[in-house]
């Protein structure tokens, strides 16, 4: 009786698995793929990211307008058109390679200013390029731009290509500060470190005239603020100066100075691209300025925060707050959104 009963059992138990393999098996689903994690910023590492990034650099300076460059992150704010925006990166900008390009307009405006404008384009190079450390190329601009000497850290084959520049012809100066800014975008790397970032500056020597552009104002100055390159501006122009002598009253240590609209250009694009204009009678006015201008460039700030609003295309106001008294920040005005059909594509804006 136990056997026929240990029979059935063992039957039911074998219809049950035979019953189980017939029903259809239900596929299973492919689990969604997780998202790799976002990498933590740190200090001193480069932004690639595929992310609307908006990355500015800034100069702090006291009442005296020395260079304060011992703060911290906690020390400042961000604001996008008036919005707070976290601060995503931050570094203490020191001692980074420059690449320098440096415009020399060469136009028939300037004829009677050429030697000064060659003697300050010289001093600046001696006074700013490291060897083996920093680069510079020289484009020069009458009716069109040209690359009279590529990236080079040879500063006595710079100052030779200079001083044989000669003035003639109309002034293309925004043409020359687009493609200027374009050439500053393929920077060579760094010696000895290809993956260093570099800092982009832009130089221009002119009377701020412009007769034959193609591109506009706006563009050139545009492509800049795309490009966070940094201009400075020194004018060649002597209008804005008038003495109490001609003014019948004797006094020439007395100078009265008036910008007229070329000054006023070269002070735009130096103010929105956060850098500085300088308006100097004699080349002897600009060795001390030099000198700052490279204490500047490498005691400088850098952050990066990732816009609330984005992908408009608009250009959008930057204003940085730093909270202790006394200070001052100097600093791009502002940037263009990337659209949103191209933001997927683009690294950053800058």
């Amino acid at each position: 009786m136990r056997r026929i009963t240990f029979a059935i059992f063992a039957a039911a138990i074998l219809c049950c698995v035979h019953l189980h393999a017939q029903q259809p098996q239900q596929p299973q689903q492919p689990s969604p793929p997780s998202a790799p994690p976002e990498p933590p910023l740190t200090s001193g590492q480069s932004i690639r990211q595929n992310v609307n990034l908006v990355d500015v650099l800034f100069t702090v300076l006291n009442r005296q307008n020395k260079i304060v460059a011992d703060l911290n992150r906690d020390n400042f704010r961000v604001f996008d058109d008036d919005a707070e925006q976290q601060v995503r990166f931050f570094n203490r900008q020191t001692d980074m390679p420059l690449r320098v390009g440096l415009l020399l307009d060469t136009s028939n405006s300037i004829r009677d200013r050429l030697k000064f404008e060659q003697q300050a384009a010289i001093d600046f190079l001696y006074n700013v390029i490291r060897r083996d450390k920093d680069q510079a190329f020289l484009m020069t601009v009458d009716d069109e731009p040209e690359m009279v000497q590529g990236f080079t850290g040879d500063l006595d084959t710079l100052r030779e290509i200079i001083l044989k520049q000669r003035a003639g012809g109309g002034t293309a100066l925004y043409d020359a500060i687009y493609q200027a800014c374009q050439q500053l975008l393929k920077l060579p790397p760094s010696v000895g470190n290809p993956d260093r970032d570099l800092r982009p500056v832009l130089v221009v020597i002119s009377d701020g005239d412009d007769n034959l552009s193609r591109h506009s104002r706006g563009e050139a100055l545009e492509i800049a603020q795309r490009a966070g390159i940094v201009i400075y501006t020194i004018s060649t122009s002597t209008n804005w100066i008038v003495t109490d002598q001609e003014a019948g009253r004797g006094d020439l240590s007395n100078r009265k100075y008036m910008k007229d609209e070329g000054d006023k250009v070269l002070q735009q694009f130096s103010d929105e691209s956060g850098g500085r204009a300088f308006f100097p009678y004699h080349v002897d006015d600009l060795a001390q300025s030099f000198a700052y201008i490279g204490d500047e460039l490498r005691s400088q700030y850098s952050l990066a925060y990732v816009p609330i609003r984005t992908g408009d295309g608009k250009f959008h106001r930057i204003r940085i707050e730093v909270n202790t008294k006394g200070l001052q920040v100097r600093a791009r005005k502002g940037y263009y959104a990337i659209p949103a059909e191209g933001a997927a594509s683009s690294a950053s804006a800058r």
